[in-house]
C-alpha cells in the first residue's frame, strides 16, 4: 500500500476565483478547485451580505466597487479556512524522489514569472498544497486579491523557470528530418515515467511538419486513423530548432514571415508519464479557434481555459467537448499569419489555454503526436488540415435540402399527416427522418410493423414516388435480453464475435440503453463491417431508406461502465483526470474504460467509436446502393477524419433564442475539422418552440450546410406547414431562397471536396485585416464561400441588430443596392420578413429556379446573379453532375464551368465536360452595379433586340436559351 502523507489542510490553503462567464454565476474556489456556487460555499448570510455589499458599493464608484470584490474575497478566504479536513498527498505519485527543498518565492525562477505566464504545477483537481507544490519542485505563490488576479484562475503552484524535466542526449539526422534523443533528468511526480525518449520531426510537405515524442522502448497505443502522410526533403516553409544538448525544446519558425508558430520554450515542460502527458507550446496571439466540439463562442478564451476531450452523452458545456473530440486549432499571429495544431491521440485529454498566449496539453495516454501546419492563409491551414485527414466527402445534391424529423409522430398516421400538409403547402422538403419511436421496442434493424409504424414501407415508397428521400436513426446499442433466435442481430453478433467484450476478454460487456439491456459492435473487430451491412441490407430490403443517421454512439450508456460494474484497477482510475471532465470518471454515462475491444482497450478507443461506426455505416451503405450512389451518414460523435465518411448535427440543442446564436460557432468549427455538412436541430429539440423562435431559425438554418427541423417527444409540432398562414409563408420564402441557391452550395461542396476550403467560413477568413481586429471577433454571422454575408436574428423581438461589415462593396441580395464600405460596425436591418443578406462585389453566382424538391428543382432552367466592383469586375465557377452517382468527380463524369466579367463582357469557359446527362440551360443573368445603361448587348456575336431591362444600375437579361455547357460571351455597350 502506497504511503500517504498528511498535511493540515489549515495551513495551505487554495482558492481562485473563476473566470467569470456571462451566463454564470460567480464562484469561489476551495482546495478541491471544483466550482461551488457562492450561495452553498459561503451560506446564505455571507451571500446576502455580499450581495448587498456589492449594490451599496456600486454608489460609491470604482472604489467602492474595489472594495465589495475584496469583501467577497474575503469571505471566500474565510470559507477556504474553516475546512479542516486533512489534505492527503499520496506518496507514490512522487515516484520515490526526494522531497526538494522549497523554493524561495523571491528567487528569479519564481518571483520573476508574471501571472500571466505562470504554468499550472497542480493540474489536479484535489490535494494542493504549499508542502506538496514544493515537492514536485515548483513554486507556490497565492495570487492575492488585486484585481489582475480576477482576470483568470491564476495557478498557485506552477513551474520556475528552471524546471528541467527531460535533457537532450543527442541529435541525429533521419529521413527528411531529425531525431533527438531525450533522458528524464528528474522524477515528473506521476507513476512510471519513460526514461529515454525519441522525438522525430519529420518534414511531410512544404507546409506541413510533423513532431512526434514516443517511447522507443516499448510499443505504446497510437490512434489507428487514416492519415495521408508524406515525406519530402524539397523546401519547406518553416525551420527547425532543437539545442544540441541541455533541456529539451522545440521552436518552429515561419521561413516566409520569421514568425514563431509553434514552441515548448518557456513553457510547461514535457512530460511523459505511462498515464499523463504534457506538452506546452506558445501561441503567436489570443486569436485561437477550434479545439472542440464544445459549446460557446468561436474565439476560444485565453483566461486559463480548460476544456476536456472525451466524447460523451452530455448537456452542453463551454468547458468540456460534447460528442466529438477534435484536438486541433487555427491561430492567427501578426500580420493576419495564421498557422494549425494538431494533436493526434485519443485519449482522456485536457487542453488549458492561457493568457501568455500559450496551450497546454495534459493527456493520460498514448503518445504525443503534433502536425503543424504553416498555412498561411486560415484558408490555407484547412486545406494542409483536410490533406492530411482525408478531404471531406461529396454529399449528393438531394441531401443538400430540407429535411424535417421529430421524435415521436405517433406512427405512420402521423407521419402521413405531416407528409401531407407538407406537400399541400407548398414547402420545399426532401426528406423525411424517423427517430427511435419507429422501432419494435428500440430494436435496431426493426419497425413496428404490427402496430403504429403499420405500413411504414408504404410511407417511404410514396415518398419516392415524390421525388423525396428517408432516413431514419439507428443506434449503436443491441439488445440481449430477446428470446434466443428471435433478434438475429444478437444472436449473429454473438457468432461473429463481434461486441465490445468485459475486461477479461471473457463475454459481451453489458450496458444498457433505450431497449434495455445492450452489447455493443465493436466496429474495429475484422468481423463488424461485414455484420452492419448484413443488417442494413436485411432491412433495406423492407424499408429502402436513403441514408443513415447514427445517434448515442459516444457510446452512450444509461449505467455507469457496465451493469455489472467495472474492475478497480489504473484504467478505471487513472492517477489523473482532466477536472473538468463532467461526471468524474471515464465510465459516467458510457462503459468500462478497461473494456477490451479488438485492436486496443476503451480507455483508448473510446471517443473514436462514432467514428468507427460512422466508417462501417457508410461502407455499408455505399454496398447496399450498388457502390454506385452517394448517401449520407450523419453522425453524433466524431473525430478527425470523419467528416471523409459522415456529416454532424450538434446534438440535443434547446428551443431557445441562445441555442441559435450558439449553432453558428459551432457550424464555423466543424468546418474547421473538416466536416462540413453539419447543422443544428433547427427550431430546437428540447422544449416547445414559438412562430417568432422557429421563423427566425427557419431564416437562419436555410444556411446551414445541413437543414434539418427536428423536435422531441411530447413538444408542439414545429414542421413548416404546422404555423399559421404568416409565417408559413415567411418559412416558405426562407426556403425557396435556399433552393434557389442550391447550385452555388454544391460548388461549395465540390470545391471543399476537392481543395479543403471551408463552405462555411468566419468573416476573418475573407477579411483579415479590420479595424481593432473586430472580424476575429465576430460569431454571429459568417460566410458562405467568399461570396454571401450572413446575418441572421438570434434574439427575441429583434429588428436592427450590430454587426460588422467588412471593407468591400457589398449588395442587399432583396432591393440590390449597394454600399461601399470602409469596414465598420453598424445597424443592420433585420426584418422580420427575411434574413439579412449581402452579396461581395466581384462575384458570379450560379441560381436555379427552386421547386418544392431537388428532384424538381434540377430540372428547371439556370439563372446567374454578377455583382460588380467598383471596376466593374467579377468571377466565379460553377459545379454540376447527376447529383447522386458516387464516383462523379474521379470518374470524370461532371461539368465545371468558370466564370469572367471584365471591360462590360461576360465569358465563361467550360474547363471541364463530362457529364451530358440533362440540358444545362441559362435563362436569366442579373448583374448588379452597371453604373451606365447599356445602349446594346449581344450574345455571342448576336444582337440582343430585346428581353433585357435597365433600372437603378441593374442590367436584366431574360429569355436566353443558351446552353451552358458552350462558351458564352455577352458584350454590353455604354
Amino acid at each position: 500500500m502506497a504511503q500517504m502523507i498528511k498535511v493540515p489542510s489549515e495551513k495551505y490553503k487554495y482558492f481562485r476565483l473563476n473566470d467569470v462567464h456571462a451566463h454564470s454565476p460567480i464562484y469561489c474556489e476551495s482546495e478541491s478547485r471544483r466550482p461551488i456556487n457562492s450561495w452553498t460555499q459561503n451560506g446564505r448570510k455571507n451571500f446576502v451580505k455580499t450581495i448587498i455589499t456589492i449594490l451599496a458599493a456600486c454608489g460609491l464608484g470604482v472604489t467602492g466597487i474595489l472594495f465589495a470584490f475584496g469583501v467577497f474575497d474575503l469571505q471566500c478566504q474565510e470559507s477556504a479556512v474553516s475546512v479542516t479536513s486533512p489534505v492527503t498527498v499520496n506518496a507514490s505519485n512522487l515516484n520515490n524522489q526526494l522531497l526538494l527543498p522549497a523554493l524561495n518565492i523571491d528567487a528569479p525562477q519564481c518571483g520573476n514569472i508574471p501571472q500571466e505566464s505562470r504554468q499550472d504545477c497542480w493540474p489536479e483537481e484535489k490535494g494542493t498544497s504549499q508542502q506538496g507544490c514544493e515537492a514536485r519542485g515548483c513554486c507556490w505563490l497565492p495570487a492575492g486579491f488585486s484585481m489582475k488576479r480576477r482576470l483568470g484562475n491564476v495557478p498557485w503552484c506552477f513551474y520556475p523557470t528552471n524546471y528541467n524535466g527531460y535533457m537532450v542526449t543527442s541529435v541525429e539526422k533521419i529521413t527528411a528530418g531529425t531525431r533527438a534523443q531525450l533522458q528524464l533528468s528528474r522524477p515528473s511526480s506521476w507513476p512510471n515515467d519513460v526514461q529515454k525518449l525519441y522525438v522525430d520531426i519529420v518534414s511531410e510537405t512544404k507546409t506541413r511538419l510533423n513532431v512526434k515524442i514516443y517511447d522507443p522502448a516499448n510499443t505504446r497505443y497510437e490512434v489507428p486513423v487514416t492519415l495521408n502522410k508524406e515525406q519530402t526533403t524539397d523546401f519547406t516553409d518553416f525551420d527547425v530548432s532543437v539545442p544540441t544538448q541541455g533541456p529539451f525544446s522545440i521552436t518552429v519558425t515561419r521561413k516566409s514571415s520569421g514568425q514563431v508558430i509553434f514552441s515548448s520554450m518557456g513553457q510547461a515542460p514535457l512530460m511523459f508519464a505511462d498515464q499523463f502527458l504534457q506538452f506546452g507550446t506558445q501561441l503567436s496571439s489570443k486569436y485561437i479557434y477550434g479545439l472542440g466540439e464544445h459549446r460557446g463562442a468561436f474565439l476560444v478564451s485565453t483566461n486559463w481555459t480548460k476544456m476536456a476531450f472525451w466524447a460523451r452523452d452530455e448537456p452542453p458545456s463551454r468547458h468540456s467537448n460534447l460528442y466529438g473530440v477534435h484536438p486541433f486549432y487555427l491561430n492567427v499571429g501578426k500580420n493576419h499569419d495564421a498557422h494549425g495544431v494538431f494533436l493526434v491521440n485519443s485519449n482522456a485529454m485536457e487542453v488549458e489555454v492561457t493568457p501568455e498566449p500559450s496551450v497546454i496539453y495534459r493527456t493520460t495516454g498514448g503518445i504525443l503526436d503534433f502536425y503543424i501546419f504553416t498555412g498561411p492563409s486560415p484558408d490555407n491551414v484547412v486545406q494542409q488540415y483536410t490533406q492530411l485527414i482525408g478531404r471531406p466527402f461529396m454529399p449528393p445534391y438531394w441531401a443538400l435540402g430540407f429535411h424535417l424529423c421529430r421524435w415521436g409522430y405517433g406512427g405512420t398516421a402521423g407521419l402521413k399527416t405531416v407528409i401531407k400538409r407538407m406537400r399541400d403547402a407548398n414547402m420545399p422538403y426532401d426528406t423525411q427522418w424517423n427517430d427511435i419511436d419507429y422501432m419494435r421496442d428500440h430494436l435496431d434493424w426493426t419497425y413496428d410493423s404490427t402496430h403504429q409504424f403499420r405500413g411504414l414501407p408504404d410511407v417511404v415508397q410514396d415518398l419516392h414516388d415524390h421525388g423525396q428521400h428517408y432516413i431514419m436513426i439507428i443506434d449503436p446499442g443491441i439488445s440481449n435480453s430477446q428470446p434466443k433466435g428471435t433478434y438475429i442481430p444478437y444472436d449473429d453478433g454473438l457468432k461473429r464475435n463481434v461486441f465490445i467484450k468485459t475486461p477479461d476478454g471473457s463475454q459481451p460487456i453489458i450496458g444498457k440503453v433505450w431497449p434495455g439491456t445492450t452489447a455493443y459492435p465493436d466496429f474495429y473487430h475484422p468481423n463488424a463491417s461485414d455484420y452492419w451491412y448484413t443488417h442494413a441490407k436485411a432491412y433495406h430490403d423492407i424499408v429502402p431508406f436513403d441514408g443513415i443517421w447514427i445517434d448515442m454512439n459516444e457510446p452512450s450508456n444509461f449505467v455507469a461502465g457496465s451493469t455489472a460494474g467495472c474492475p478497480n484497477n489504473n484504467l478505471e482510475n487513472p492517477p489523473w483526470l482532466p477536472p473538468v471532465l463532467l461526471g468524474g470518471t471515464l465510465r459516467d454515462r458510457t462503459l468500462c474504460a478497461s473494456a477490451s475491444q479488438y485492436v486496443s482497450t476503451h480507455y483508448n478507443l473510446h471517443s473514436l467509436y462514432g467514428h468507427s461506426e460512422a466508417i462501417a455505416t457508410k461502407q455499408a451503405l455505399d454496398k447496399i446502393l450498388g457502390g454506385n450512389k452517394r448517401s449520407i451518414v450523419i453522425s453524433r460523435s466524431t473525430f478527425p477524419t470523419t467528416g471523409v465518411h459522415s456529416g454532424h448535427w450538434l446534438g440535443d440543442n434547446n428551443a431557445k433564442w441562445d441555442d441559435t446564436y450558439y449553432s453558428i460557432p459551432g457550424i464555423m468549427n466543424f468546418n474547421l475539422f473538416g466536416i462540413p455538412l453539419v447543422g443544428a436541430d433547427i427550431c430546437g429539440f428540447n422544449g416547445n418552440s414559438n412562430p417568432e423562435l422557429c421563423m427566425r431559425w427557419m431564416q437562419l438554418g436555410a444556411f446551414y450546410p445541413f437543414m434539418r427541423n427536428h423536435n422531441t417527444i411530447g413538444n408542439k409540432d414545429q414542421d413548416p406547414a404546422s404555423f399559421d398562414t404568416a409565417t408559413q409563408d415567411k418559412m416558405r420564402d426562407a426556403l425557396l431562397l435556399r433552393y434557389k441557391l442550391l447550385p452555388y452550395l454544391y460548388t461549395l461542396f465540390y470545391i471543399n471536396h476537392v481543395e479543403g476550403t471551408p463552405v462555411i467560413r468566419p468573416i476573418f477568413f475573407q477579411y483579415p485585416e479590420s479595424a481593432y481586429n473586430v472580424s476575429y471577433m465576430v460569431d454571429t454571422q459568417f460566410m458562405w464561400g467568399d461570396a454571401l454575408l450572413v446575418t441572421p436574428t438570434t434574439s427575441q423581438n429583434t429588428y436592427k441588430g450590430l454587426a460588422y461589415l467588412p471593407k468591400d462593396r457589398w449588395y442587399d441580395w432583396f432591393n440590390q443596392s449597394y454600399i461601399d464600405s470602409a469596414g465598420y460596425m453598424g445597424d443592420f436591418d433585420l426584418p422580420m420578413e427575411h434574413i439579412n443578406l449581402q452579396v461581395r462585389g466581384g462575384v458570379v453566382i450560379p441560381l436555379q429556379a427552386p421547386n418544392v424538391t431537388t428532384t424538381l428543382s434540377r430540372k428547371n432552367p439556370f439563372s446567374l446573379l454578377v455583382t460588380l466592383t467598383s471596376t466593374g469586375s467579377a468571377k466565379g465557377r460553377m459545379y454540376w453532375d447527376d447529383g447522386e452517382s458516387l464516383n462523379s468527380i474521379s470518374d470524370k463524369k461532371y461539368n465545371l464551368i468558370n466564370f469572367n466579367v471584365s471591360q462590360h463582357m461576360l465569358s465563361s469557359e467550360v474547363v471541364y465536360r463530362g457529364y451530358t446527362g440533362e440540358v444545362i440551360t441559362l435563362e436569366h443573368i442579373t448583374i448588379l452595379g452597371v453604373e451606365i445603361a447599356p445602349t446594346s448587348i449581344t450574345v455571342n456575336g448576336q444582337v440582343l433586340t430585346a428581353g433585357y431591362t435597365y433600372k437603378n444600375k441593374v442590367l436584366e437579361i431574360n429569355s436566353l436559351t443558351v446552353d451552358l455547357l458552350q462558351p458564352l460571351t455577352i458584350n454590353w455597350t455604354v
